[in-house]
């Protein structure tokens, strides 16, 4: 193929919006490397001319390294949006959790060092086990996404609003029953807030799944990380509320039977609404 026939048929691919990848060893493959979206020359035996021209070197001039890279690809920015969508909509209800109760006159349902051993602990260990994931079955069937498109686009925003939402319902809704209907005292109805609070962000942690794939089988639930960092950050919790010294330095009184029970049952709702979210979500693209 002469040089000028395969530089017009990248620019023919070009023209129809493709993303256009480029392999090539030689120096007439030159002009074209230079011309695709992404040239890739050769490392074995790929002259130098060619391999200046290009994005990537392929060291083993094997095709199926370019398959194996385009997987990790997809899923490195997979991991990164999952982690981007985790951390905002834990911080995003966060926010709204304070604001909300001072807004209304209710009293303070978080203390600042509660929202800092949060930050430190349900957000930072779910979140850096998310960016650890392996990807799915499903990562190489999904069609190519716009190069253009934002890490968190439009639908991501909302969706971000939509669980932040959910976690700030939920909590405020477990401090309001423990305060009023329960009567459990202002100290024990932080300490619920708290919880539910807290649970229901290690439970969002599933809420970030891709929409096609299956709870039990997605690359969330499958990743030994995210079970990992669940695990610790139970038993930091724990640790929190049941040594004397750190519950009194993070104003965490012993809520008693009724307030776990408040907190466990209510931090599972945020849970569930992102799974009606995920079932719509997969529909809709259906």
């Amino acid at each position: 193929v002469a040089p000028d026939t395969k530089l017009k048929l990248v620019s023919l691919f070009q023209d129809k919006g493709h993303v256009v990848a480029m392999t090539g060893d030689g120096v007439n493959d030159a002009p074209a490397l230079k011309q695709a979206d992404i040239g890739i020359a050769m490392g074995l035996r790929g002259t130098e001319v060619a391999r200046e021209a290009s994005d990537i070197v392929l060291k083993d001039d094997a095709f199926a390294t370019i398959i194996a890279a385009m997987r990790q690809g997809r899923t490195i920015f997979e991991n990164i949006r999952k982690f981007v969508i985790y951390l905002m909509s834990c911080n995003v209800s966060e926010v709204l959790i304070v604001g909300i109760a001072v807004g209304v006159g209710l009293p303070v349902p978080l203390l600042p060092l509660q929202i800092l051993f949060l930050n430190l602990v349900t957000d930072v260990f779910p979140a850096f086990a998310l960016g650890l994931g392996q990807g799915d079955d499903a990562t190489m069937r999904e069609p190519p996404r716009d190069p253009a498109e934002p890490i968190v686009d439009r639908s991501r925003w909302i969706q971000i609003g939509l669980l932040g939402g959910a976690i700030t319902g939920a909590t405020l809704g477990a401090f309001v029953a423990a305060l009023f209907w329960f009567e459990l005292g202002t100290g024990k109805a932080v300490t619920v807030a708290f919880l539910t609070l807290a649970l229901a962000q290690l439970w969002n942690v599933f809420n970030v799944r891709r929409p096609s794939a299956a709870l039990l089988r997605s690359d969330v639930s499958t990743n030994g990380f995210v079970w990992a960092a669940l695990a610790l950050c139970i038993g930091l919790l724990a640790l929190a509320l049941g040594h004397s010294g750190l519950a009194g330095v993070l104003g965490l009184q012993w809520p008693g039977t009724e307030g776990f029970v408040l907190a466990l049952s209510m931090s599972f709702l945020p849970f569930v609404f992102g799974q009606i979210l995920l079932v719509l979500s997969h529909a809709k693209e259906g």
